[in-house]
């Protein structure tokens, strides 16, 4: 007779094998770059803040992502409330989860995104910092002769509100991109969405000065035909950063809030923008907005144009 054996249980281990977050950081940039077409500024804000949600995660010594409930999520963003952070802020951050956890989604890492769940924080209450008119026409003049290059930083501060351009826009912009005689600015957005918008009499002026005295002088003999709008001392392009810190030394001068910043310039833009009459279907065309929700943020300053044109208007005003 056969020898007999002891039968071996039938019994897989089904259990899903871990799905550690390590390593996912590198796959998920080039998630957004390959399959998102971001753009590099996008990628930039995306990695790290999904760095900052590992490290979190780290310290709490969670490294499955089948670990990560909306327990721990409403945790996290509680820490990000705690530490002081704007709706804004908050907003994008978790843009940033949602969008990690649909990659992890298509990769089969997970089956469903608990994140989803989850609203972004009330962004109504946030009102944009606004410079007024007058304001705005101090900061635009605050360039002197005592500044290295006060011609291209007027024409740059111009150029910002007349189009609402962020500063990434601004610093990419070539030469080709702007056409003085039909006043235009071509534009290039997040995930290089391309708009035009139109330049006023001010900024055309500007430029040309621009243009025509300081630009020259700044373009490398051996690179003569550089192609950036605006150039450093150097020769090259000028960085978003400059702009930063030049919009914020001309900002000082003036006497303005050390909360200005470029983005300023562009909230300044939209809201003289409707509070002139402007639609803003059209303003979101203007400022390259996906969504129109993130334009009306800027309607808070319609209350009280409507208010005086409901008293002129109506039968009972």
């Amino acid at each position: 007779m056969p020898p007999r054996f002891k039968p071996t249980s039938s019994r897989v281990d089904k259990t899903p094998a871990p799905q550690k977050l390590t390593g996912r950081l590198d796959e998920f940039v080039h998630f957004l770059r390959a399959e998102c077409s971001m753009a590099d500024n996008s990628v930039l804000a995306y990695s790290r803040d999904i760095r900052q949600f590992f490290d979190w995660l780290q310290a709490k010594k969670i490294a499955d992502v089948r670990m990560i409930d909306l327990k721990i999520m409403t945790s996290y963003l509680k820490s990000l409330h705690e530490r002081g952070l704007a709706a804004s802020s908050i907003g994008r951050k978790l843009v940033a989860i949602k969008t990690l956890f649909r990659f992890f989604v298509l990769e089969g890492i997970i089956t469903e995104s608990v994140v989803e769940l989850l609203n972004s924080p009330k962004l109504w209450d946030y009102l944009p910092k606004v410079l007024s008119p007058e304001k705005v026409d101090a900061l635009l003049a605050a360039p002197c002769r005592e500044d290295a290059f006060p011609l291209r930083d007027r024409a740059l501060l111009c150029l910002m509100y007349a189009t609402g351009c962020r500063a990434s826009e601004i610093s990419n912009l070539t030469l080709t991109q702007i056409s003085l005689e039909e006043r235009y600015c071509r534009c290039i957005g997040k995930g290089n969405k391309e708009r035009i918008v139109s330049l006023n009499p001010v900024a055309v002026a500007a430029l040309e000065t621009y243009l025509q005295h300081e630009r020259p002088s700044l373009v490398p003999e051996e690179e003569s035909q550089h192609d950036f709008l605006f150039l450093s001392r150097t020769g090259k392009g000028i960085t978003r950063l400059t702009i930063w810190r030049l919009v914020k030394k001309y900002a000082a001068r003036i006497g303005c809030s050390k909360q200005v910043s470029p983005h300023t310039l562009r909230h300044s833009f939209a809201t003289h923008m409707l509070a002139g009459g402007a639609e803003i279907r059209a303003l979101q065309e203007m400022l390259g907005h996906a969504n129109i929700l993130t334009t009306q943020i800027y309607t808070h300053v319609e209350h009280s144009r409507l208010k005086s044109i409901h008293q002129k208007c109506h039968p009972r005003g």
